[in-house]
């Protein structure tokens, strides 16, 4: 849903409102694995992640979406990505991380957490969830995409 806030009584001069998301793909040096989570509201595979507090600064909230999601410690390396979904308002700041601690666990946000192999992540994953976690793996980002998909 776009929700728009207008600057004054007329409609034209109006100003979209956009939420911000973050995600994180958290990569094991020895093996290349990536974390993904099975969302308990809809089944699907994907990387953590998760809307961002207003107060919250996006390096923080993805640690703290990682850990709340999956257990792992994750250390930010790079920004690997920028997406705004033109559909639903949301601009998503995908991060590379590096795991630097904790225990592999479930949430109630998500029911179970795997690690995947980079050629594994398009059979388990789709659309732009597989796009972020393989473009956190090269050195070419951030990468910067519009879509017009209903979930970003």
């Amino acid at each position: 849903m776009l929700l728009y806030v207008s600057n004054s009584a007329r409609e034209s001069t109006s100003t979209p409102l956009h939420s911000v998301s973050v995600a994180g793909a958290v990569v094991r040096e020895d093996s290349g694995r990536l974390p993904v989570i099975r969302r308990v509201d809809n089944g699907t595979w994907e990387l953590p992640g998760g809307v961002l507090e207003l107060t919250e600064a996006p390096e923080e909230g993805v640690a703290c979406e990682v850990w709340e999601e999956t257990g792992i410690r994750g250390e930010i390396e790079d920004l690997t990505g920028v997406c705004k979904n033109t559909t639903r308002g949301i601009v998503t700041l995908a991060f590379r991380c590096k795991p630097s601690g904790g225990e592999e666990r479930t949430s109630t946000e998500s029911p179970g957490v795997e690690w995947l192999a980079p050629e594994e992540v398009a059979a388990r994953t789709t659309g732009v969830y597989a796009v972020r976690l393989l473009e956190a793996l090269d050195d070419k980002g951030p990468h910067v995409r519009h879509l017009l998909e209903k979930s970003a």
